[in-house]
């Protein structure tokens, strides 16, 4: 663990602190941000943040690196774009399975094609495939991992944060980061520090969870079905194995209790009428899944992402993404304070909860109406998921909004009174004169797209860029893909006010 200590990744920019005459903080300084938990929202943080120039430390709990045992599957089509701006999304697209349709309820279809994306599906791949690839990202841009190591304890001041860690030898080391991110999983080590509840409850309780072999294949990529007393799920890894999680409303019991392959199958064969022949489990349990939100995502210099600020039930497959969306919104935010390139960092840094929190809070809601309305059993409840279905059926414009919330493209966030009307909507892959928007987003820049003929030139801290086509608009887009400035005519004033509050320059 003595490694730890002045082990740092690229060299920074000096921050808002080391360029002033504010005092230093106190005992060596590791890194400019630690990291506490590498699973996919860690990952990429840790990525984005060192590719900005700043020196990052992940420690992760777990004695190796990534797992095949893990839960998410599905990658949603604003996750690929996000993965698309960082040089990701093509490689990840051939190594999984791309679904068209999502069939819920055994009779609605929800068409994917109709999303306006370079990525109209959902990719059905694992999420240890995913952690490869953010893994292999991060380390190249030269962040330091220490795995098998734990936080004990954190503290902080006005200058920093200090973290007890300890690691494989058993002693204790106090590791010293600018900030803290928390992104250790449902039951955080660094929320518990900070002192925040976790409220919320059970939604559902015993499910069964497999990796399996199957001698019959099923018709779908992604099959899920249920009865009125149970509910299965069957998704390949592209390994040979598959994924299968079953709940059954008869059999409701602690997760300690003991699971075979033969519970599995019994809940299989209630849901979809067979089994599908499964054998050869390479791993098999039983667990509940929550709901519940953490009141706040900073508490000063100190962050929550992913499952340790949120957790909700597997239905629409939106946890690992929306763990993801966190990484992306904060990661560029927290470079900016770093790198004194904002006007006001604290109220920057306060703006992540600001978004984050009510999309964390909507995904609670919607992912839980979904999974209620699955587990719906007495006529009441039935006669209710039919008139939903049937409702989406008729009504394309709810069902495509339905589409776009799911699958992350039609979250938008808040924007001031007054403002343009796209400000805070994600931007869809522009053709630019200079190539698609996506791609000039992977240089970690606010992006400036003017007419061909504009005469503005690109600040310290953004990208200037034209519209292939004649389109007269000026946007500024945030590095997360959002907009945070619009104007459909020429906009002097309005553009050097937008320039100065995002990016400190004009």
């Amino acid at each position: 663990m003595n490694d730890i200590i002045g082990s740092s990744g690229s060299t920074s920019s000096p921050t808002p602190e080391s360029s002033t005459n504010a005092p230093r903080p106190e005992g060596p300084l590791t890194s400019d941000v630690l990291v506490v938990g590498a699973g996919p929202t860690g990952l990429l943080l840790a990525g984005d943040l060192a590719a900005a120039g700043l020196s990052v430390t992940v420690a992760e709990r777990r004695p190796h690196g990534i797992s095949n045992m893990t839960r998410a599957f599905g990658v949603h089509a604003r996750t690929l774009e996000m993965l698309d701006a960082r040089g990701l999304a093509d490689e990840l697209v051939k190594r999984g399975r791309v679904m068209e349709q999502m069939n819920m309820f055994g009779r609605l279809t929800l068409d994917l094609t109709r999303l306006r994306t370079r990525f109209p599906y959902v990719l059905i791949a694992p999420q240890y495939e995913v952690e490869q690839l953010l893994e292999r990202r991060a380390r190249s841009e030269g962040v330091h991992f220490h795995y098998g190591t734990e936080l004990l304890n954190l503290r902080q001041d006005g200058q920093g944060v200090t973290a007890e860690l300890r690691g494989g030898d058993g002693e204790p080391v106090s590791v010293r980061a600018r900030y803290l991110v928390g992104t250790d999983g449902v039951r955080s080590r660094v929320r518990e520090e900070l002192g925040l509840p976790f409220p919320g409850v059970a939604v559902i309780r015993s499910m069964v969870l497999a990796d399996v072999r199957l001698t019959e294949e099923p018709e779908d990529i992604l099959t899920v079905n249920g009865s009125g007393d149970s509910f299965a799920l069957v998704a390949p890894f592209g390994d040979g194995y598959y994924r299968v999680m079953g709940w059954s409303r008869k059999r409701q019991v602690p997760d300690t209790a003991p699971v075979d392959l033969d519970e599995l199958r019994t809940i299989a064969r209630e849901a979809f009428g067979t089994d599908y022949g499964m054998h050869d489990a390479r791993w098999i349990s039983r667990f509940h899944s929550d709901e519940r939100q953490a009141p706040a995502y900073r508490v000063g210099r100190v962050f929550l992402a992913g499952d340790a600020a949120h957790v909700h039930s597997p239905a629409g497959g939106q946890g690992m993404n929306t763990g993801l969306q966190d990484a992306a919104n904060l990661s560029w935010k927290l470079a900016a304070a770093l790198r004194g390139r904002t006007t006001d960092a604290e109220a920057l840094l306060d703006s992540y909860q600001a978004e984050r929190h009510p999309v964390g809070a909507m995904v609670l809601r919607s992912s839980g109406a979904l999974v209620r309305l699955a587990m719906a059993h007495n006529p009441l409840q039935r006669a209710a998921r039919s008139a939903i279905t049937r409702f989406l059926e008729v009504v394309r414009p709810v069902a495509d909004k339905a589409i776009g919330m799911i699958s992350g493209l039609g979250i938008a966030y808040g924007a001031e009174r007054g403002s343009h009307p796209l400000t805070g909507r994600r931007v869809p892959d522009l053709e630019l004169a200079e190539g698609r928007l996506y791609e000039v987003l992977r240089r970690g820049e606010f992006v400036l797209v003017t007419p061909r003929d504009g005469r503005v030139a690109a600040p310290e801290g953004a990208i200037c860029a034209h519209w292939k086509s004649e389109r007269g608009s000026t946007l500024l887009v945030r590095p997360d893909g959002y907009v945070a400035w619009a104007s459909d005519r020429p906009d002097a004033p309005g553009l050097h006010a937008a320039l100065t509050g995002w990016t400190g320059r004009a």
